[in-house]
């Protein structure tokens, strides 16, 4: 029997809670990835599961089955978009799968509970593409833009979007740059201040969403983007940072090799050497003290990718809440019960006050 080639192992041993956590079926997991030998062979065999649960949400529109549609779209979306996270070193199968989950979400959001409405927002001459999400019968609820990672995209982050609307916040989900939509025109950049002022203007335009209540979620290197928002974008009235670095220069050589290829690739790079110059840009340091807002940190004490100290770091700094879990992995996702639905009570309270 053919043994799993390292990367495909190192995938697999990095992430596999978070696949589960938003969306993906145990037995689908464990199907899949026992499937796959070879690194060149993951995306594939995602597109694979993922059309499964496609062509149930098409039938199930066919069959005015609309919750259902909504449900089987949005779950293909994220089986798509695992066939595409780290899938660099494959440009063309990794757009491709991206393409499917992207439209795949496209296609859920009327039939979702409550529905979606794509976005998009110029950024440098480009579209930075988003979905809002509102509470069922809210008037002018209070809003939380969610930032994605390294690898994420707004494509998989419906079961977090869910803790803050079940609470009565809307949810902005939103493709920055290096991220998701945007990854291929606006290449991965530190000042993500001016990229939170470009959503919060618009936010402003919006009749239907409370301005004067906006935060801000963010996990792993959107727990750097989160922070390093408020630090330069002061309408904003709450930050919480799952799993972010203090600074990515410094946490570099710890990386997977799945994660330094991507972000050279996303930061549009030629070699990890430029990436990790560029990465020291990605810093809090002589920063923090910009931060007016309340700020929640989270964090798992054995992340294997980015040591806890930065964690530790920001919330000495900043005086905020600090949430550090024992036995978290990176993104906490293997405790997710002991740090969801706080987090959400704690966005709920600082924008809500309850």
């Amino acid at each position: 029997m053919s043994e799993q080639d390292v990367l495909v192992k190192e995938a697999i041993a990095h992430w596999a809670p978070r696949f589960t956590t938003n969306g993906v079926a145990v037995a689908d997991f464990n199907n899949v990835t026992a499937s796959v030998m070879k690194w060149a062979d993951w995306s594939d065999a995602w597109v694979a599961a993922g059309s499964v649960h496609e062509q149930l949400g098409r039938e199930a529109i066919e069959q005015e089955r609309f919750l259902s549609a909504g449900n089987h779209l949005s779950t293909a979306a994220v089986y798509y978009h695992f066939g595409k996270f780290v899938f660099v070193d494959y440009p063309d199968k990794m757009k491709h799968a991206h393409e499917l989950a992207v439209q795949c979400l496209n296609d859920a959001l009327p039939y979702l509970r409550p529905s979606g409405e794509r976005i998009t927002i110029e950024y440098k001459g480009f579209p930075m593409p988003g979905i809002l999400r509102k509470p069922v019968g809210a008037v002018r609820p209070a809003v939380v833009i969610m930032i994605s990672g390294l690898d994420s995209t707004k494509e998989e982050l419906r079961s977090t979007e869910q803790l803050f609307l079940d609470r009565g916040m809307a949810t902005f989900s939103i493709d920055g740059p290096g991220q998701g939509e945007s990854e291929y025109a606006l290449p991965i950049e530190a000042e993500w201040e001016n990229v939170g002022t470009a959503i919060v203007d618009w936010i402003e335009t919006r009749d239907d969403l409370d301005a004067d209540r906006i935060g801000v979620w963010g996990v792993s290197l959107g727990g750097y983007y989160a922070p390093r928002i408020v630090t330069g974008e002061h309408r904003i009235k709450a930050c919480a940072a799952l799993a972010g670095p203090y600074d990515w220069g410094q946490v570099w050589d710890g990386l997977a090799e799945l994660t330094r290829r991507t972000f050279t690739f996303r930061a549009h790079k030629d070699s990890q050497e430029e990436a990790h110059e560029y990465g020291r840009s990605l810093s809090l340091e002589g920063r923090t003290g910009d931060i007016r807002c309340p700020m929640m940190v989270i964090f798992g004490a054995k992340d294997r990718l980015i040591p806890p100290d930065g964690a530790e770091r920001l919330a000495a700094e900043t005086g905020a809440y600090l949430l550090m879990l024992p036995d978290g992995n990176h993104g906490c996702m293997n405790v997710a019960a002991k740090h969801r639905n706080k987090t959400a009570d704690w966005m709920s309270a600082q924008l809500l006050g309850s």
